[in-house]
């Protein structure tokens, strides 16, 4: 729970060896997230974080965030089924936006699901992209959004069969509006 994640967040901010942490489905609620941001922000070797399953919510995915903007060696975060809502979903995009080494960023749970960071920012240049059929729910859409409106490699984006509802698909349609040639199939 939340007291748990504050005792390991106070041994993350001295952690000079730990690479890899997996919190996953361990009762952390929105304190504990917020103290583990806060160590996230001081740590310089974790490489990557799993707090997926647990309770953080908006308030503990926005505490995670602003982490994320300072931290330069995190690579791989799962933050799946915390129910961030879009708040914390905009919260992530907007630290994304400040953040380039993140490349594997996990909204919506089961393997195989993470976003492909570099693809959908274009530092990795890609002019088509299929995200079809990977259960992608709104959080990942309004991250996805955030991302693609500063790429100008991207010509075409597949996001058929998901599950990102209307303002997920809005978010999406905002991003690439105006784009002459676009192809977005959702």
């Amino acid at each position: 729970g939340d007291e748990g994640a504050k005792a390991l967040a106070s041994a993350l901010r001295v952690n000079g060896v730990l690479t890899n942490l997996n919190l996953r489905g361990n009762s952390i609620g929105a304190e504990g997230a917020k103290a583990i941001g806060e160590a996230l922000a001081d740590n310089g070797v974790l490489t990557s974080l799993n707090v997926g399953g647990n309770r953080i919510g908006a308030t503990g995915a926005t505490a995670i965030a602003e982490a994320l903007r300072v931290n330069g060696v995190l690579t791989t975060l799962d933050i799946s089924y915390n129910k961030i809502g879009d708040k914390g979903a905009k919260a992530i995009g907007g630290a994304l936006a400040v953040n380039g080494v993140l490349t594997k960023l996990n909204l919506d749970g089961r393997a195989g699901r993470a976003l492909d960071l570099p693809k959908l920012r274009g530092t990795d240049p890609v002019e088509s992209l299929d995200l079809s059929g990977k259960d992608l729910g709104p959080a990942s859409a309004i991250v996805i959004a955030s991302l693609i409106a500063d790429n100008a490699v991207l010509t075409t984006l597949d996001l058929e069969y998901n599950r990102m509802g209307e303002e997920g698909k809005g978010a999406i349609r905002d991003a690439v509006n105006g784009r002459e040639g676009f192809e977005l199939e959702m």
